[in-house]
């Protein structure tokens, strides 16, 4: 291939290197007024709100209430949230009003004269608390179990009998913070005719067209999202956070409205990773064969549903890791708290339960004096495997190369080094239309131009969809305009999540511009044409493809938890080595290798550099991260507090880029994103274990966890 399987260079790098690419805080308009939000500083209180003094202060414009919304509720799946809370808080953060002012300095200070009077009530922080029939309600529901998703498949009390060692242990993960970059930021303007454009960063724009009309009553084409410049979403920029604020401003003020959030407030503002209680019990024979798996998850998804469903749902496919276990049972719940609220972020439920279930099979081999690779290739995924849910593994389950290449250049037996194995199913899932659309046309200046809803939030999105295109109609990527910015010209595409786009949205993009090469074709060789001389001697008509693609997937049973909720799968795995500064605690990093499943490398380069950052987040997952949250309160709200990992923290490591072209695949690609980050914590945890002979069932591993689990 011609561009395929090259490290082409990003289209975008020059602008974000140059300074030249455009974000939200960028924009400048005359006239404009600035917006700041008000947030409930009580996790859980009814409240009455008097914003008379406020209005009184001179440069305030006007202050937005839920009285002023037409439909005060939005919600990716749930509409559970409330644009502003109108007679209850249910979590610290939720917005009460929006202050518009002649300068962020006097929306920022009208804030303060702002009363909310606040009648506390009972909180809830704990999900196990939660769950009973007794405690207090988050919501006016019976429970505040938002979900509870099962799994069913074989005779699990049969299958522990027939275990000659069976072990128990209980994990705990925090919840933790998306930390981008750019924090949230946004620029809402109206025209005569009463059509709202939003400047915003978000990974779904198509989407927010729909929350944003829906809460102001008018029609979505009256409403038009400009996806500017993202910097880093990982799943944070998924949930509407000013959009609709912004939209009701300019509506009602029409006049341009700006807002910018501190990185204080964007740790109020948007979801955090799920925190998870996962209790499992892991059965094995004497010769090293997984008998039985029972699995309880219990995930805190705050005051707020956000995408609490889907994160647990597919926790609990994923449950059981990348291993053939004939009987399984798992439990997994959604449980609303007065905590802050979870959502998705980069691996989605995934990237909790290997801490779990890869320490269970380490403790296992340990318990049968076996290797750990041995032990895992005696069990894991291949061709013609089936999953926990009956799902058949038909191709592209390269699980024992991935194994193997680890294996060469790191001794996991040797102390200090660990293992990490995963499998990642890509897309929405359990049947939910998982639809991408694209559209494709040759222009007067003989360029392709590729029109598609898919937001670049730093992936290589725009670079790797340019080089499908020029690909299939053997031109050069620099020939390629790719447009993605714009609601209003740009067909819906999805969202940039659960590593889908370059599977989803791509095959999209190939069908249409194969629908085009063969339309060209008709009258032209193929291999000796010229798009110019094709726009000039060609209908318009002809020079226009459209194309749709949808991702396979079935529902599954909602009492046994059997059928095929994703495809395709990734699969990968990480070895690391580590030291412990026995004193200080430290954990430092010695060396690690990855070897991930790509289906086929479009760009390789790119592909390292998600690796890279996957690495990175993991490590600071694993090691650092800690919000610290006390009673509904977030202690560490700043990067001063919330420690992320720096360069001198990360390693150079060796990175192994596995191909097994997955048919279905544009050119047999496969979206990997998300599943670089899952297997780094269990290796570090499992090295750590090798380290110290004892084993950590929670994280962050902070040095004063390492120096008590020392000492106990």
């Amino acid at each position: 291939m011609d561009v395929v399987g090259k490290s082409v260079k990003r289209v975008d790098a020059y602008d974000k290197v140059s300074g030249k690419a455009i974000y939200p805080q960028d924009i400048y308009i005359d006239n404009m007024l600035y917006g700041a939000t008000l947030r409930s500083t009580k996790p859980h209180a009814y409240i009455k709100v008097d914003i008379s003094k406020a209005l009184e202060l001179e440069g305030v414009i006007k202050i937005f209430t839920a009285k002023d919304i037409k439909n005060n509720y939005h919600g990716v799946v749930l509409k559970d949230h409330q644009v502003f809370c109108e007679n209850k808080v249910r979590r610290v953060g939720d917005p009460i009003a929006f202050v518009v002012a002649i300068s962020k300095e006097v929306a920022n200070m009208a804030l303060e004269y702002i009363r909310i009077d606040y009648e506390e009530i009972e909180c809830v922080f704990d999900p196990e608390i939660a769950m009973k029939n007794d405690s207090v309600k988050v919501h006016d529901n019976e429970s505040n179990i938002v979900h509870h998703f099962k799994i069913r498949n074989g005779d699990i009390d049969k299958g522990f009998e027939e275990c000659d060692i069976i072990v128990e242990n209980e994990y705990k993960v925090p919840q933790v913070d998306h930390v981008f970059l750019q924090p949230e930021s946004g620029v809402s303007t109206i025209d005569e005719d009463g059509n709202i454009t939003l400047y915003i960063s978000t990974q779904y724009p198509h989407y927010d067209v729909i929350e944003v009309s829906e809460a102001l009553g008018i029609e979505s084409n009256k409403v038009k999202i400009i996806n500017c410049t993202v910097g880093g979403a990982f799943g944070g920029r998924e949930d509407i956070m000013m959009q609709i604020h912004l939209a009701l401003a300019a509506k009602e003020l029409k006049r341009p409205i700006k807002t910018v959030y501190t990185r204080e407030e964007s740790f109020l503002a948007h979801s955090k990773r799920h925190s998870m209680i996962m209790k499992y019990k892991t059965g094995v024979t004497k010769d090293g064969k997984l008998k039985a798996i029972k699995v309880t998850i219990i995930g805190d998804t705050g005051a707020y549903a956000s995408w609490a469903i889907n994160v647990l749902r597919k926790a609990g496919v994923h449950a059981t890791g990348p291993y053939e276990i004939e009987n399984v049972w798992v439990d997994s719940y959604a449980v609303y708290t007065n905590n802050p609220f979870s959502g998705a972020m980069r691996g989605f439920g995934a990237t909790q339960v290997p801490i779990a279930y890869e320490q269970q099979m380490d403790i296992l081999a340990q318990k049968l004096n076996m290797d750990p690779i041995e032990f895992r290739l005696n069990n894991i995924f291949r061709k013609g495997s089936k999953t926990a849910t009956n799902q058949m593994l038909k191709e592209s389950v390269p699980l024992e190369r991935c194994i193997k290449e680890v294996k060469k250049h790191i001794d996991i037996n040797k102390k200090g080094c660990g293992i990490g194995i995963m499998f990642y199913g890509t897309g929405y899932g359990n049947g939910f239309p998982d639809i991408s659309n694209a559209t494709v046309k040759i222009n007067k200046y003989g360029k392709l131009e590729i029109y598609v809803g898919a937001t670049e939030v730093g992936q290589g999105a725009k670079t790797i969809m340019s080089q499908i295109g020029a690909e299939v109609l053997k031109i050069n990527i620099e020939d390629v305009i790719f447009i993605n910015e714009d609601t209003s010209i740009t067909p819906d595409s999805g969202t940039a999540a659960a590593s889908r786009q370059t599977y989803n949205t791509g095959n999209a993009i190939k069908i249409a511009c194969e629908k085009l090469r063969d339309e060209i074709a008709k009258e032209y060789d193929i291999k000796k044409y010229d798009l110019k001389e094709v726009y000039k001697n060609m209908d318009d008509d002809k020079l226009v493809k459209h194309a749709s693609f949808t991702a396979y997937t079935t529902t599954m049973d909602e009492e046994t938890g059997i059928g095929d909720p994703y495809w395709p799968y990734t699969f990968g795995a990480c070895g690391i080595e580590v030291d412990i500064n026995e004193k200080t605690g430290e954990v430092e990093l010695l060396k690690a290798v990855v070897a991930q499943d790509v289906g086929k490398a479009i760009n390789p380069q790119l592909i390292e550099g998600q690796i890279d950052g996957g690495f990175a987040m993991g490590v600071g997952y694993t090691l650092f991260e800690d919000l610290n949250v006390i009673n509904g309160y977030i202690k560490n709200n700043k990067l001063s507090k919330y420690l992320i990992p720096t360069s001198l923290d990360t390693i150079d490591f060796k990175k192994i880029i596995v191909e097994d072209e997955e048919s279905s695949a544009p050119f047999g690609a496969k979206g990997i994103g998300e599943p670089v980050i899952v297997y780094v914590a269990p290796a570090i945890l499992n090295a750590v274990a090798s380290k110290l002979d004892k084993r950590a069932y929670e994280i962050p591993l902070t040095p004063n966890k390492i120096i008590n689990l020392i000492n106990s």
